[in-house]
């Protein structure tokens, strides 16, 4: 089972197999469900991370799928990633996940199904360890091997957090460092060490947990997570939807062991260049090297938090609570550009 590497099935890895947001627009529009749907608090007029629907005065069902195929190459490792990250996209509203059904494609004429179901496997023991089932799902036969989950979760709606509502003044913070893409891309070109893939896949497992802790601090103005649009993208809906500026300080930002090395070895992903290219003349400042770590696709990346001045203490002392750590990587101004400094 060793000798299996999963990545060599899949032509992308991880968030990094998204569309790019250009492409994006041309196939979603804004459609106003909202409008005709009352009971819709949030849709995909706002890129959020996941949809928000209203269930009775007080409480609202969250809703989200995420799905990709292997970015790294053992197979419970695969599964634990995919799982995670889809469920960040609960946590990054503040809700609670509830259920998840299982979204399955597996090469079966190529891969055995003993190593489909160590995906599953590991899939499986996030929920566990989490506190809710992995209730069904749906496979198919398909070229490349694709996992990930459909996620129900469950807010009180005065506790919902949106990536359209930064407020001039927030500080923004970051609970985990960047570059899996990097440091993926470097595995597939066999240039990684087993510390550093280890490292990334610490990282990758790790749970967006504290959203939902930090949903119940008003000076929260806004959150998301960091995925494969990369810190840039995701500062750009902040700025988009919110209509305001974005300033990174990206001496600040904290990256994963190896990064720079790699980047100097060339492991850059596409999606990093493809990222950069969606954010055109939004994204100034900045060194290439900068750029390139600014929009690299991360996969179950870390929580992007906006935060009023007046709450930082507050947050401060519960991400101790509960054993995260926060870096504070930049400001919200006016304008409405992502300006890396």
């Amino acid at each position: 089972m060793s000798s299996i590497r999963l990545t060599e099935y899949s032509h992308g890895a991880g968030c990094g197999c998204k569309l790019s947001p250009e492409v994006l627009k041309q196939l979603v529009t804004a459609v106003p469900d909202h409008e005709r749907f009352t009971d819709l608090l949030v849709g995909n007029q706002s890129a959020d991370d996941a949809a928000v629907v209203k269930i009775n005065d007080t409480q609202a069902v969250v809703s989200t799928t995420d799905f990709f195929m292997p970015i790294v190459d053992d197979p419970r490792d695969f599964g634990r990633i995919a799982a995670t990250n889809a469920i960040s996209d609960i946590y990054a509203m503040g809700a609670t996940p509830i259920m998840a059904i299982a979204i399955f494609g597996w090469p079966i004429d190529k891969l055995d199904a003993s190593i489909g179901k160590l995906v599953l496997d590991g899939g499986r023991e996030v929920c566990h360890a989490l506190g809710f089932p992995l209730a069904g799902g749906h496979s198919i036969d398909c070229p490349e091997p694709i996992f990930g989950l459909s996620v129900t979760g469950i807010i009180e709606i005065d506790r919902i957090k949106r990536n359209n509502t930064a407020r001039v003044g927030d500080r923004l913070f970051l609970t985990k460092p960047i570059g899996i893409g990097i440091v993926t891309t470097a595995q597939k070109r066999g240039h990684v060490t087993d510390s550093d893939i280890q490292d990334a896949i610490s990282a990758m497992t790790s749970p967006n947990v504290f959203g939902k802790y930090a949903a119940g601090l008003d000076y929260v103005n806004a959150m998301t997570d960091v995925t494969g649009f990369g810190l840039a993208g995701h500062a750009a809906e902040f700025a988009r939807g919110a209509g305001v500026g974005i300033e990174l300080n990206m001496n600040n930002v904290p990256l994963l062991n190896g990064v720079n090395h790699y980047q100097s070895l060339g492991c850059i992903p596409g999606g990093a260049l493809r990222n950069e290219e969606s954010l055109g003349s939004q994204l100034l400042g900045g060194t290439s090297l900068q750029r390139q770590i600014a929009c690299d696709p991360q996969t179950s990346g870390g929580l992007l938090l906006s935060v009023a001045p007046e709450g930082i203490k507050a947050l401060e002392s519960l991400a101790q609570e509960h054993s995260v750590t926060l870096i504070e990587v930049g400001c919200v101004t006016q304008g409405a550009n992502v300006t890396l400094v």
